[in-house]
């Protein structure tokens, strides 16, 4: 047999230690350098324990950046197209006492088995069976809007950059709390955003003007206790939680509510858990709303998971959030439109103080709950003066006359007190075009996940992403060196063979 030359291929060994000379990584390089077995041998051990520490911290990096962290950078915008927000008003009386007095007679006589006449005073009658009156009728799918303060008896002028705005501007809804509300500017369905109004629209600085009646000779004193109209400021597809955020505003003054916008915005998955899309059965309770355009809301989320429950230990739901009526039956898609508890019923308030107590309840019921991606919140800063003054008078006094609501019995006599005992008017303005602007921004994108463990090999055992192509070029020859061999090998065995 004749014997391979020595340059015909190289050991595998010797591949690996010439790489091993000539690589960037300067502990390696110091191992395969080494004369002598002690200084091999502290060499290896320090590029073993540097490794080590290297992998700790890159491991660290690598658990840090799927934390997801997140920060908060602040901006303040000039913000364009500034749509000028929504403005939702109401009076704080929700019903009409001469509208509902017959009404209350006839009930009150079903239900005790009374036979009362149409002289019974309205204060006779207590809250509670206002309410169930109430109830009663929208268990019965009854309208209540006849006898609620609506707003073409109580819209004496209305101005939008000194330019007129009317009835249709306005958006209705209903209120548990306050009956019959209207929203000005609010976001229709099936249209473009091109349908808002801007703030600088007609050249002006963004200023609504609303002149109010409020007629409380026809309020019903057991359900306010003051005169006045409760108004909020909230973005255009926001639905106006004005029971819980609106703001009293007092007969007898001009209001000026100045404000100033900032927006909060949050990072979809896997940086939070905020959404924006609404559920079906979420619209069921949005399409109440007159064709108004609102999104999905945190809030509302909790109110329907809370009445979900409510529904499941009593069988009917809270009576004062009537708007949030449709419930999605448990372990189902099945969506019912479920009836109102009376106002006496125990059950709902108990079942309410329970679920509101216990946390697993709402991580079982609302476990869709999340906040929104975006929040627009309005700062608000409010003023007044006395208002009206002497050449108005006349006109709201004309106004009051040709409405549809019955005069007090003293009107000829005391009509100068009644306005002033019941007008008020109110200028939402826009104090600044300029936008907080609340963004939530990632703390570590993969550019620096990369460049921190590019950091930790470099300093521990000065490796580089030129080091992996090194590594690279040491596959490739021991790959070549294996061929060749075979190659060789079945070469001389042919040879052999033939001999």
């Amino acid at each position: 047999m004749e014997q391979k030359p020595i340059g015909q291929r190289r050991r595998r060994r010797s591949i690996i230690h010439e790489s091993c000379l000539n690589t960037s990584a300067y502990g390696l390089s110091r191992v395969a350098r080494s004369t002598d077995i002690l200084s091999r041998f502290f060499w290896l051990i320090s590029f073993t324990g540097f490794t080590a520490t290297m992998i700790y911290f890159i491991v660290r990096a690598i658990l840090a950046y799927f934390e997801y962290p997140t920060k908060i950078d602040i901006s303040y915008v000039n913000k364009w197209p500034n749509y000028f927000p929504a403005f939702s008003l109401c009076n704080l009386s929700p019903v009409r006492s001469d509208e509902i007095i017959g009404l209350l007679i006839n009930y009150s006589n079903m239900s005790n088995g009374t036979n009362a006449n149409g002289t019974v005073d309205i204060n006779q009658f207590s809250v509670a069976l206002i309410y169930d009156f109430i109830v009663d009728r929208m268990n019965r799918n009854q309208p209540i809007g006849s006898f609620l303060f609506s707003l073409p008896v109580m819209l004496q002028s209305c101005s939008f950059n000194n330019r007129p705005c009317s009835l249709s501007d306005f958006v209705l809804f209903t209120s548990s709390l306050y009956g019959f509300c209207y929203t000005f500017n609010a976001k229709m369905k099936n249209s473009s955003n091109s349908t808002l109004r801007l703030a600088g629209q007609y050249g002006g600085d963004g200023i609504l003007s609303l002149g109010i009646y409020l007629h409380s000779h026809q309020y019903v004193p057991q359900m306010t206790d003051s005169v006045g109209l409760i108004g909020l400021i909230h973005g255009n597809t926001q639905l106006p939680l004005i029971e819980a955020a609106g703001v009293e505003l007092a007969a007898g003054r001009k209001h000026r509510l100045s404000y100033s916008e900032k927006t909060v915005r949050f990072l979809p998955a896997p940086y939070s858990n905020c959404k924006d899309e609404v559920s079906s059965l979420m619209q069921m309770m949005l399409d109440k709303y007159n064709g108004a355009d609102y999104g999905y809301s945190e809030v509302i989320c909790y109110q329907l998971c809370e009445q979900a429950y409510v529904f499941d230990q009593c069988g009917c739901v809270n009576p004062y959030k009537w708007n949030a009526r449709s419930i999605m039956l448990s372990g189902t898609n099945k969506i019912i439109y479920t009836t109102l508890c009376g106002t006496n019923n125990t059950c709902y308030r108990d079942a309410i103080s329970v679920f509101s107590a216990s946390p697993s309840l709402m991580d079982q019921y609302c476990a869709d709950c999340q906040t929104q991606c975006e929040k627009t919140d309005f700062a608000v800063q409010t003023s007044s003066s006395v208002a009206p003054i002497e050449f108005q008078m006349n006109d709201i006094k004309l106004f009051v006359e040709n409405s549809t609501v019955p005069l007090p019995t003293n009107w000829s006599s005391t009509w100068r007190e009644q306005i002033y005992s019941n007008y008020l008017r109110v200028d939402v303005v826009r104090r600044t075009g300029i936008v907080e602007m609340n963004t939530e921004s990632a703390t570590l994108a993969p550019v620096d996940l990369f460049s921190n463990i590019g950091g930790q090999t470099g300093l521990w055992i000065g490796v580089s992403f030129l080091s992996l192509m090194e590594l690279v070029e040491i596959i490739y020859r021991l790959i070549q060196h294996y061929f060749r061999s075979n190659r060789v090998n079945a070469a001389t065995d042919q040879k052999t063979t033939d001999k």
